[in-house]
């Protein structure tokens, strides 16, 4: 039997069960940063059409599972985000400009053009850089985890993943691992029915992903991803629990991804319409102004205001971006020692001065 949905806002935005106390303010707050997701997304998936960005994979319709989780982390925990994240660190303080820095890989880049697009990490929000390969930030975040727990650290370390990535062994490993040893760490799955082109129903036959946590011996949560109330209330708890040291939590966010996987992906061919028109009934963005306009939290001609506002925040990010140069030929070679050996001196020496154009004596040191 699939674990119960938990669920405080019903698809037309009703309240259906307590919901978690937060600031009105808050509220408002966390409304606009899911419109800021939603018009990011437009934005950099149209730069990327018109080959002015490589690659982008956007979070349209999951929307409340990433703002939720976000709001429900404390500041001092750590991220170990995947490919549909990036709306985690625009909470925690990254700036549109520095993502769209990223997207580029110019000289404004915090990665300095080393990772590839999407693959965003800032050390000043805790944020963790991912890798394509499915599942192994869940292992980096059971391996902080237990450095925190063994440092007596205060820190939660919260490990994103699609559902896909429950059927890695990756998972398997940072989960049996994060249960035996009862770490300070939740495992947030992003469970939008589909692995790249993979049903959900293909890939496990396990009745849900929260369902899996038994297994390793700590509790899993199965809530309406959409629902931004339910993903705050599931994380807070799981936060709490990893950090009084009641171990690990598996929360299942079951939402659905409205475009393709990434940038490069075409959902036509393997997506039912239908199935889609049934989600869009369901939008996270939706739900939430419902609730809040019959409440008087959102006011008239607010969203219209603010998605201006994100709009030429935007712009002058992705003007100010392509304006600046690619990373510095030297960042090749900095970052590798803590003490630049001489081979690699001479070799940033050549490199500078053939990107310069001019010519060094000597030999190419090997």
């Amino acid at each position: 039997m699939t674990a119960p949905l938990q669920r405080v806002l019903d698809p037309e935005g009703r309240l259906v069960g307590p919901a978690p106390e937060i600031p009105r303010e808050d509220l408002r707050r966390l409304y606009r940063h899911i419109v800021r997701m939603r018009v990011l997304d437009q934005r950099m998936l149209s730069l990327q059409r018109q080959g002015r960005v490589g690659f982008y994979g956007t979070a349209t319709g999951q929307e409340a599972a990433i703002t939720g989780s976000a709001y429900a982390l404390r500041e001092g925990d750590w991220v170990f985000p995947a490919l549909r994240e990036m709306g985690v660190s625009l909470w925690r303080g990254t700036t549109v400009r520095e993502m769209v820095c990223q997207l580029i890989g110019n000289s404004g880049d915090l990665l300095l053009g080393r990772q590839m697009p999407c693959h965003f990490s800032d050390r000043g929000v805790r944020t963790v850089s991912w890798s394509s390969v499915i599942g192994t930030q869940l292992v980096h975040a059971m391996g902080a985890a237990w450095a925190a727990k063994i440092r007596k650290d205060d820190v939660v370390c919260a490990g994103f993943m699609g559902d896909g990535a429950s059927s890695s062994a990756d998972f398997h490993a940072a989960a049996n691992f994060a249960g035996v040893f009862r770490l300070p760490v939740v495992f947030i799955c992003q469970n939008n029915q589909w692995a790249i082109s993979v049903p959900l129903a293909m890939q496990t036959a396990a009745e849900s992903i929260a369902a899996k946590a038994a297994a390793y011996g700590f509790p899993g949560a199965r809530v309406d991803g959409n629902d931004l109330f339910a993903v705050i209330a599931a994380v807070r708890e799981a936060v709490g629990r990893a950090s009084s040291g009641g171990g690990p939590t598996l929360v299942e966010c079951v939402t659905f991804r409205m475009g393709g996987h990434s940038s490069s992906d075409d959902p036509t061919r393997y997506r039912d319409p239908a199935l889609v028109s049934d989600w869009e009934r369901q939008d996270p963005q939706r739900r939430l102004r419902t609730h809040l306009t019959g409440v008087g939290a959102l006011g008239a001609g607010d969203e219209e205001r603010w998605t201006q506002e994100i709009n030429d925040e935007i712009g002058a990010a992705v003007q100010e971006a392509e304006a600046l140069p690619p990373p510095p030929i030297e960042s090749m070679f900095t970052d590798v020692y803590r003490e630049m050996p001489r081979h690699l001196q001479e070799q940033m020496r050549h490199a500078v001065a053939m990107g310069e154009g001019r010519k060094v004596e000597g030999a190419f040191p090997l």
